[in-house]
């Protein structure tokens, strides 16, 4: 079998390998329970199009992710985190095979293609959105299929082929992909991937010979247009609280998580392992003219570049808000690793092989002295995680090994694909391993809540700050009393209520004619309270609250 004709396959088995495996290992986080609160009760209520959150209108980001989450947890089961998180990893490996289709038709060159959408596939946020059900690959997902139809369309400057029927058939699948995108979240990616790669393929590419097309060009602008729309006007015309909504929404951009211009600049670091490799891609004047193809390399790295920029006008910023740039990044990447391959084994220059030396050779460094590291820091966490962690151990070791024999003998591609096998070693044999390091002996999750409260035939309130990983946990929706400086007394002779530690004077305040009993403490903090990373929004305590 010839690796070459077999790129496609091996590409799917490695995203499966890398997307798929222990999918359910991490616990729910902050922006996971959200989202599947929202599936949730599409399911239960069927708030499909008036979207909710613990019964309040949730109208911030798009329906359609939900939707997909939705589906396959209706097929798979509502409580299975694997079914939940399932979407979002195919999502992420659409992205990465046409990414990989779309780096071949830019160049015609099936290996950089391969190298490209491998170094996409292992980059670090690719992987952690893979593997989170947050709405971001999603987004960008479908607006990567919308730029690969974009570019077949206008793809006739570049190779001069032209059908007329494939520019209705590209112009109209364009526009379904941005309205999906659009239905993901709303116009993030068109800001952040597809503008930046409308201006690069102007400048790099021009748009030729535009008269002739506006017609299937007005098709594309008409369909992404009624797609991207329909939801916005259904929940302003039928829920009057969308407008409110919207508002604090697109305040939030000005006005929420400010960060200074440079923020972003240390973007390449996002990439994880790759971190060296594509701050080198980025020092064009170096690289310019040791690639294959200078003018597809021009346009990955202005697609990176203004897209960095352009987000960095934005004066609200998160890490993750980085996710669309790792895509341009990762093309762009792979063609200094693709000119490794080519002369990694020439190279005489120290400044041209130290920082491949430094960058392959630490990560081997940490493959080989895992068993050790591991062990210090896992240590009180290790009993009954012991096979996770000698599997771990025995391949990292082992890759290492490897990692180091053929670097030394300059045989870079092996390097690479042995780099590739780390990711998967750690995804496999490493994220059981998560259990290691939970260590809260006080842990008691909020589904024992809703057990206890089954059980003693008591209805069970949030008193005021609703925690979504804890609403999530609880398994259904739980009113809260207090909202602003209203309190709503429950007509129950006796109630449970679930009090955070910031609002226990407040609660007995408004209780004070009550008769209230302390039960326990429901605490889903991962580490003890002694812990730095103890979070007093993960705990509550239940009371007992009747009337005297």
């Amino acid at each position: 079998m010839k690796i070459e004709r077999n790129y496609l396959v091996l590409l799917i088995i490695t995203c499966a390998a890398i997307f798929f495996v222990n999918l359910g290992s991490l616990p729910v986080n902050i922006m996971e329970a959200r989202n599947f609160i929202t599936a949730r009760e599409m399911l239960t209520d069927g708030n499909w199009l008036l979207t909710t959150i613990n019964g309040e209108p949730r109208y911030q980001k798009p329906p359609l992710p939900t939707w997909l989450t939705a589906f396959s947890a209706a097929i798979f089961g509502i409580k299975s985190v694997w079914a939940l998180r399932l979407p979002a990893a195919i999502m992420s490996l659409v992205l990465v095979l046409i990414s990989f289709k779309f780096a071949q038709k830019l160049t015609s060159e099936k290996l950089y293609s391969f190298i490209s959408a491998l170094v996409m596939a292992t980059s670090f946020y690719i992987v952690a959105s893979a593997r989170d059900g947050q709405w971001d690959i999603y987004t960008h997902g479908f607006m990567m299929l919308c730029i690969y139809m974009l570019f077949r369309f206008f793809s006739d400057d570049i190779t001069r082929h032209r059908e007329e029927n494939n520019q209705y058939r590209n112009a109209l699948l364009a526009g379904l992909f941005f309205g999906f995108s659009f239905l993901s979240k709303g116009p993030v990616s068109f800001y952040a991937l597809l503008l930046p790669f409308l201006i690069s393929f102007g400048i790099v590419y021009r748009f030729r010979d535009l008269k002739s097309r506006w017609l299937p060009l007005l098709l594309f602008v008409v369909v992404a247009a009624i797609i991207s729309s329909w939801w916005h006007w259904y929940t302003l015309t039928f829920d009057p609280v969308a407008i409110e909504i919207t508002k604090k929404e697109t305040t939030n951009w000005i006005s929420y998580e400010i960060k200074p211009f440079y923020y972003y600049w240390s973007f390449f670091t996002q990439s994880g392992v790759w971190t060296i490799p594509a701050f080198v891609a980025l020092l064009y004047p170096y690289l310019k003219n040791r690639v294959f193809n200078k003018k597809a390399y021009l346009f990955t790295f202005l697609w990176t570049m203004i897209s960095v920029v352009l987000l960095s006008l934005i004066p609200e910023k998160k890490s993750r808000y980085l996710l669309p740039v790792l895509i341009p990044m990762a093309l762009n990447t792979g063609f200094y690793i693709e000119y490794l391959f080519r002369k990694f084994k020439e190279l005489t220059e120290k400044r041209e092989t130290i920082p491949v030396y430094f960058n392959f050779g630490l990560i081997a460094s940490i493959g080989i002295i895992f068993p050790i590291g591991g062990y210090l820091f896992l240590e009180d966490g290790l009993e009954g995680n012991w096979l996770w962690f000698v599997l771990l151990s025995i391949t990292l070791v082992i890759i290492g090994v490897f990692m180091f024999r053929n670097l030394f003998r300059r045989k870079i591609s092996n390097v690479f694909y042995l780099t590739i096998a780390f990711i998967v070693a750690v995804i496999w044999f490493g994220l059981p391993l998560s259990n290691a390091i939970t260590n809260n002996p006080e842990y008691k999750s909020f589904s024992e809540l809703y057990t206890f409260g089954k059980t003693e035939g008591l209805r069970i309130y949030e008193f005021s700050d609703m925690t979504p990983e804890l609403i999530w946990d609880y398994g259904e929706k739980m009113t809260i009393l207090k909202e602003d400086d209203n309190v709503m007394i429950p007509e129950e002779s006796k109630f449970g209520v679930m009090v955070s530690e910031n609002n226990l004077e407040n609660f007995n305040n408004t209780f004070v004619d009550y008769h209230k009993e302390l039960v326990k403490r429901y605490d889903m903090n991962p580490k003890d309270s002694d812990s730095r990373t103890h979070k007093n929004r993960l705990y509550r305590d239940l009371f007992i609250v009747s009337k005297k």
